[in-house]
């Protein structure tokens, strides 16, 4: 009983921080970080995780249009990276994808992996957003 009093009130909290913050970071950083807890330690797990992961999910800073702009405008590569795991925000791209830098604003790179466009952070290779 305390169990699923625990997960309801942190799956409460949750749904607050996301509407209340409205950014897809969070949404995203909550979910895959319950899935995550989930696995690993069963619905406490996926509460704690959920929370973790929604607090994670807002420290990225979201790329400027500018940017948006710049990788929505480039033509797909001939070539695209193809990994097996979900791509999610806030998650780091393995070392076999190829980042291209971002010429007018170096802070920020893309890639194309699993048919998506993606911008990441290049120093740490981290997913900032998923371009659609």
């Amino acid at each position: 009983m305390r169990t699923r009093l625990i997960v309801s009130a942190v799956a409460a909290f949750g749904l607050l921080a996301g509407s209340a913050l409205a950014q897809s970071s969070t949404v995203t950083g909550a979910a895959g970080g319950a899935a995550t807890g989930a696995v690993v330690g069963g619905p406490v797990g996926a509460a704690v995780g959920g929370v973790a992961g929604a607090i994670a999910g807002t420290a990225i800073d979201p790329p400027p249009q500018e940017v948006i702009t710049y990788v929505q405008e480039q033509p797909m590569p001939p070539s695209e990276a193809v990994v097996q795991d979900q791509i999610v925000v806030g998650r780091t791209l393995p070392e076999t994808v190829v980042i291209t830098p971002v010429p007018d604003n170096p802070t920020y790179g893309y890639a194309v992996v699993n048919h998506e466009r993606v911008i990441v952070q290049p120093k740490t290779r981290k997913v900032v957003r998923i371009v659609e």
